[in-house]
């Protein structure tokens, strides 16, 4: 397997990777403005140099020999983070039937095309919470290696569930597509340890679970917990042993509170958050990944009517409940559930964080500095001396119109520019 992803991999970086350009020893970017997402202070005039791969100054006079890139009237941000992307998947016509339809081979050729759509709209890293067959870890290969055009991706492998749950694979006759620990599902302390441990050995960086039922599968309902609360803690406890971080898909209360005392770093979506479901969060420092703009950008139309259905009763549900986290003070950490809602069109969860009363600096927050703290990684977040250069310059100012970040005209992943 591992051979013939590596060769489609090659192929199609034929395909991507001609827009990228080799980094030069010293690079000086110059912009009319700068974002300090720190502070929330707008820096006109902006200088960042950057030495291979780190940003080496910030601010002052370009030194002498350095190459220059004249950015002009736009304003530069730090690379945008996804906390929440299905990168080698897109939901269309007849999803639920890829299952027993794409090979491992299918979703690597099409993580090749997303990945570049995402890196293009200037996340420069994506955590990705959920593939088959590993083709996000062989994908993340792929672009570390410079074969491909694509984000820093932390892969999940397999979100782990239990039988005939959100990460199985339903719908089917016995014995069509029957799952195992090795892809995610099991059932009992034992098995959800060793499915912690099969992700670990193929090169997951973190660790996804389906604490609840979901919409985009056959569960019979869309809240109802699912791992119980000793599996998941003792998912946690595995993970912990590996220096991963858990990452819990839930919705209703009752499994978001369950996952939030079994010490989960984060929920994903969150849709039926109560009050006590937030003061558990906030007590345990646990974030919030809302993934909304899917809300408006996923062609219903394309749903089998069952699954329609629960869409429908959650998305409103889903909105009330982020707007009392935001209110609450609920730590926030930017996501949009990419391959729900179509790939490079990520950004367009920022307005829906504003619209429900976040200022757009801290709507900012969510995608930089909140996402690496959640992420464990400090290399980078900000524009600051010592950090990846990972860089995005966008049309127009973001504090005054958010929508600026969906402009986006410049990206540099490492000192390479991208676009």
């Amino acid at each position: 397997m591992r051979r013939t992803l590596a060769a489609l991999f090659v192929v199609a970086a034929g395909i991507s990777r001609g827009e990228a350009q080799s980094p030069s020893a010293v690079t000086a970017i110059h912009a009319a403005r700068m974002l300090d997402v720190r502070t929330g202070r707008m820096v006109q005039n902006a200088l960042v140099v950057v030495r291979h791969d780190t940003i080496i100054q910030v601010g002052g006079t370009a030194p002498a020999g350095a190459a220059t890139v004249e950015l002009g009237d736009v304003t530069l941000m730090p690379g945008f983070i996804d906390m929440h992307t299905h990168i080698t998947e897109q939901i269309g016509p007849g999803f639920d039937l890829e299952p027993v339809r794409l090979t491992e081979a299918d979703e690597a050729l099409n993580g090749v095309k997303y990945a570049k759509k995402t890196i293009e709209a200037g996340f420069t890293t994506v955590r990705n919470v959920g593939a088959h067959n590993f083709t996000d870890i062989a994908l993340m290969h792929a672009i570390d290696r410079g074969d491909i055009v694509g984000p820093r991706i932390i892969p999940a492998g397999h979100a782990i569930g239990i039988t005939g749950g959100h990460c199985d694979v339903t719908g089917f006759a016995p014995g069509i597509a029957v799952q195992d620990p090795l892809h995610g599902v099991a059932d009992g302390i034992e098995q959800v340890v060793q499915a912690v441990r099969m992700q670990v050995k193929y090169g997951a960086q973190v660790i996804k679970i389906c604490a609840t039922a979901g919409v985009l599968s056959y569960d019979a309902t869309v809240g109802a917990q699912q791992l119980s609360e000793a599996e998941m803690r003792a998912i946690v406890e595995e993970a912990a042993r590996h220096g991963l971080k858990v990452a819990a898909h839930a919705h209703g209360a009752e499994g978001i509170k369950a996952a939030v005392r079994a010490g989960v770093a984060s929920i994903e979506h969150g849709s039926m958050l109560d009050d006590e479901a937030i003061a558990l969060m906030k007590q345990h420092g646990t974030y919030l990944v809302p993934t909304r703009a899917l809300v408006d950008l996923l062609d219903r139309n394309n749903l089998p009517p069952p699954i329609r259905a629960k869409m429908d009763q959650v998305m409103p549900l889903a909105d009330a409940s982020f707007r009392k986290a935001v209110a609450a003070g609920v730590k926030i950490a930017f996501g949009t559930d990419a391959a729900v809602l179509p790939h490079g069109m990520n950004a367009k969860e920022f307005s829906k964080y504003t619209a429900a009363g976040m200022s757009p600096i801290d709507a900012i927050r969510t995608a930089t500095l909140n996402a690496a703290d959640l992420l464990g990684r400090s290399d980078r977040g900000d524009i600051a001396t010592g950090k990846l250069a990972d860089l995005v310059a966008v049309r127009g100012d973001p504090l005054a119109d958010i929508t600026a970040t969906e402009r986006v005209t410049f990206v540099m992943k490492g000192g390479v520019r991208v676009r």
